[in-house]
């Protein structure tokens, strides 16, 4: 059964299996016409073509509360990509838009941008993401926006419902919701939260005190989820990383642009599956050890601009302190996952743990040599400032690319 503890900073809203999927629709078809709610669906070629993308699009044709769906495609190079993902797309209407990021004629407003000195030149979820909440910025009708990956498995449009209600119902107030689930098949998932992010919080709340923000972090049932909704105007405000930061990022700018008051999370299913990225041990570049790094030096810059101050020692002591924390954590899934007879190899956790223990120290060095780490996406408002008409650009090349290459 599930609980309704609240915890943390933020209100936390359950599933507590009281409410079917259709009393759900039936409110948002209602209020939803007053507070119009815009979708981004960021894919790649590689995923259009899996098939958790085409069970994506058979559940949204039947959701009648979204008045926009924004498909963006990224590492997508060649015209076959973009014309495939049109068709796959088709199931949703003329409501839908897909939104080329390699195609020409994007790539050459990015260039405008770029040669005004507002760098997007990172390719990534990120920039997709950015993108696409520009494009939608060109219909002022459209005060929501909510995203969702396009590789879950087990998708379900009541998601999608559960994670708008709480910005479109008008008793609310919120004005960001993040979604959180249990990752669970035979065996739990979900390591780069289980044994890195909460351990980490941990060993950084008993190294640097009661930091606000990192009580903050440490609120979220699942601050690396891909899901998440807000207001246009929260969207307009927020700089999106580029890297597996993303997430992690996106949460410290909500945190920086809004009040926790209007900040909610929500479970939004029973079972979340999607693909797995690899451990990859050995290779700090790749899999689930580069993901470590990018979330350690966005904590570690984000708590730099906030004003703390991190030196060589700290990372020394907050390796250990971290260890200390995920054993812990180990012993407790290990429990947990005996008691609901799921699978639980003890000696691959630990190996995880070790390798996320040394990428502490790797991110350390990064972010002592760069600080202030790269050149990050500009946000919305600085960009219709220099380009007041650049969504309806984005949107003009949309249409554009689909009247030139549809089959």
């Amino acid at each position: 059964m599930a609980d309704f503890f609240q915890h943390g900073l933020i209100a936390t809203m359950h599933d507590l299996g009281t409410i079917r999927r259709d009393r759900l629709e039936q409110m948002l078809e209602r209020f939803a016409v007053n507070c119009q709610v815009g979708l981004v669906l960021p894919v790649t070629a590689g995923d259009m073509r899996a098939d958790p993308f085409a069970r994506i699009m058979d559940e949204l044709a039947s959701v009648r509360w979204v008045r926009h769906i924004s498909v963006v495609l990224g590492v997508a190079p060649e015209v076959e990509d973009f014309r495939e993902t049109l068709n796959k797309a088709r199931p949703l209407g003329d409501r839908a838009r897909v939104l080329w990021t390699d195609g020409p004629r994007v790539q050459g407003l990015y260039q405008q941008l770029n040669d005004a000195g507002l760098g997007v030149t990172t390719p990534g979820k990120g920039r997709s993401v950015w993108t696409a909440f520009g494009y939608l910025l060109a219909d002022p009708r459209l005060e929501i926006f909510a995203l969702h990956d396009c590789d879950i498995v087990s998708y379900d449009r009541e998601l999608l419902a559960r994670l708008c209600l709480p910005l479109v119902h008008p008793s609310l107030d919120f004005e960001f919701c993040k979604a959180y689930y249990a990752r669970v098949t035979d065996r739990m998932h979900g390591r780069v939260v289980r044994l890195l992010v909460s351990p980490l919080l941990n060993a950084l709340i008993s190294l640097l005190g009661h930091d606000r923000f990192l009580v903050y972090l440490e609120s979220f049932r699942y601050p690396l989820s891909g899901e998440f909704a807000v207001t246009s105007n929260l969207a307009k405000s927020n700089r999106i990383p580029s890297d597996w930061g993303l997430e992690v990022g996106t949460l410290a700018e909500v945190y920086r642009n809004t009040s926790l008051k209007r900040i909610c999370q929500v479970d939004v299913c029973r079972q979340y599956e999607h693909k797995h990225q690899a451990l990859s041990l050995d290779d700090p570049s790749k899999g689930l050890m580069k993901m470590a790094v990018d979330i350690l030096t966005s904590i570690f810059r984000t708590l730099a601009s906030m004003g703390t101050v991190l030196g060589p020692g700290h990372f020394t002591t907050l390796r250990s302190a971290y260890l200390r924390s995920a054993q812990d954590a180990i012993r407790h899934y290990h429990a947990d996952a005996m008691m609901n007879g799921l699978q639980f190899d003890r000696h691959d956790e630990e190996q995880a743990v070790e390798g996320f223990a040394r990428q502490i120290a790797l991110a350390g060095e990064l972010f002592q040599r760069e600080p202030a780490g790269g050149e990050a996406i500009p946000n919305w408002v600085r960009v219709l400032s220099a380009f007041p008409d650049f969504p309806q650009q984005l949107r003009q090349a949309a249409e554009d690319d689909r009247q030139e290459f549809a089959g």
